[in-house]
């Protein structure tokens, strides 16, 4: 089963700070509800090939991976991948201005879950929405504020 969350939000902000922000990786643990750490596998800065790991807590265990970063277009579409746990997902951010002052920001996370995690992919993709949400949230009110 194909798990595909898709998350929108506008920010009060130009498409250039909203995105600076939300594509470097020491800011997640920031906005991200789950995520607890970040670290760096491949050497800054930022770019199409650029591995980081997260350490995150979901749906009550803590789960370890690591993203490549597999499309990066500053200021428009960020896209990034990992094959490891028990839910192999694509992550994108794409911006776009809808005034000079506003910015459309979508999260997107698809994968299609492994072993045990298929049998409770629609629990997981409820979660996901929420905690998607939460995060856009957190974000818009951080860059807000």
């Amino acid at each position: 089963m194909l798990v595909d969350v898709t998350t929108e939000i506008d920010i009060n902000l130009p498409i250039s700070q909203v995105a600076a922000f939300a594509v470097e990786p020491d800011n997640a643990p920031k906005w991200y509800v789950n995520i607890v750490s970040v670290e760096w596998k491949t050497p800054k800065p930022l770019a199409t090939g650029s591995k980081i790991a997260f350490v995150a807590n979901f749906l009550g265990r803590q789960l370890s991976y690591t993203y490549e970063i597999v499309e990066f277009v500053p200021e428009q579409r960020l896209a990034m991948r990992t094959s490891e746990g028990p839910f192999p997902m694509e992550t994108t951010y794409t911006w776009r201005s809808t005034t000079v002052e506003t910015t459309h920001m979508t999260l997107r996370n698809q994968g299609e879950p492994v072993g045990f995690s298929k049998i409770v992919a629609p629990l997981m993709a409820r979660s996901m929405r929420h905690a998607n949400r939460q995060d856009l949230a957190c974000l818009k009110q951080i860059l807000e504020n």
